[in-house]
């Protein structure tokens, strides 16, 4: 059987080339997938052209694997005999001819309708309380449900993955919280602002009691048990608002992340913007969001209005 050195090459990943730790995961479950195909066939190094194409037909025929996830499977495999080739050449890849073409149907994203983000937005405890001082002493515990819309409408205005909103630490927003250090993809840093005067406020009062709580380098958000909030306890937040409130399909983080893109569009911001803000590597990731933005199509014919022209 080959030996597949994945944790080796999942750290080479993680230390010289920056990647996060939810793609690290996705890494290893692919090789290791990998690795009880070779043992259930009897496979032995080196690998050949055939056994690659086998293991393609393995994954769409026997595990019915999504195209999304077939490809990938591929991509990670062709990314660790790359490696392994490059640290010992006597261990040739087995892709060097493997032609593989995995069709994957494009999805457009689910942003969430208008009338939907107002609803979640007017909710009880929807707004953080200002108080006239702020102070250690006078510090009043935050309700997990101001908190829990306190992060949406930064999804919203932001486009922040969720990931990259509970990362952040009390020091990567700014003392008069209108914009936020963030540390995206790839280890590589953005800038995004925080534009609405209201919730630059609201963000700067919950600011200015967590940093006294706990100082610059503490967790933002917290959970109900004093540590870091993670992403999948906010999608089960979520999921208990959606039942709250009953919204199908259910609330998740990149539904709003998908609305932030698609407001800013159709409110005429250019696309390279909303590229940047979003911490899109390629430009092609974000014009999907132009093909959904039904709404702004229509103003912008409304506002050419060619038969008016043609009749002038």
């Amino acid at each position: 059987m080959p030996c597949l050195d994945y944790r080796a090459f999942v750290n080479a990943c993680r230390d010289e080339r920056g990647v996060g730790h939810h793609t690290l995961r996705a890494y290893a479950q692919d090789l290791r997938t990998f690795a009880r195909f070779t043992e259930a066939h009897h496979l032995s190094d080196p690998l050949s052209k055939d056994d690659i194409l086998a293991y393609h037909r393995h994954l769409r025929d026997e595990l019915c694997a999504k195209p999304a996830t077939i490809e990938r499977r591929l991509v990670t495999l062709k990314s660790y005999y790359a490696w392994r080739e490059d640290r010992n050449s006597a261990l040739p890849s087995p892709f060097t001819d493997v032609r593989i073409s995995v069709r994957i149907p494009r999805r457009l994203p689910r942003p969430i309708n208008r009338g939907t983000l107002k609803a979640v937005l007017q909710t009880d405890e929807g707004r953080i309380a200002l108080r006239a001082k702020t102070g250690a002493d006078d510090a009043a515990p935050v309700s997990q449900n101001a908190v829990t819309i306190l992060i949406i409408k930064l999804l919203i205005v932001t486009g922040l993955r969720i990931s990259e909103l509970t990362n952040l630490k009390i020091g990567d927003v700014s003392h008069d919280a209108c914009q936020i250090l963030v540390n995206g993809k790839g280890g590589k840093e953005r800038i995004v602002f925080v534009p609405n005067r209201e919730l630059q406020e609201e963000l700067r009062h919950f600011l200015e009691a967590r940093y006294a709580q706990g100082g610059s380098s503490a967790p933002l958000f917290l959970n109900t048990e004093g540590r870091r909030l993670r992403s999948a306890t906010f999608r089960k937040r979520l999921r208990a608002l959606s039942r709250r409130l009953g919204i199908e399909p259910h609330l998740t983080p990149h539904r709003f992340r998908h609305s932030a893109a698609t407001l800013l569009i159709e409110e005429g911001i250019d696309i390279r913007m909303i590229q940047a803000l979003l911490g899109h590597a390629s430009l092609r990731t974000t014009e999907i969001y132009v093909r959904v933005s039904n709404h702004a199509l229509r103003r912008a014919l409304e506002h050419a209005d060619v038969l008016g022209v043609l009749r002038n």
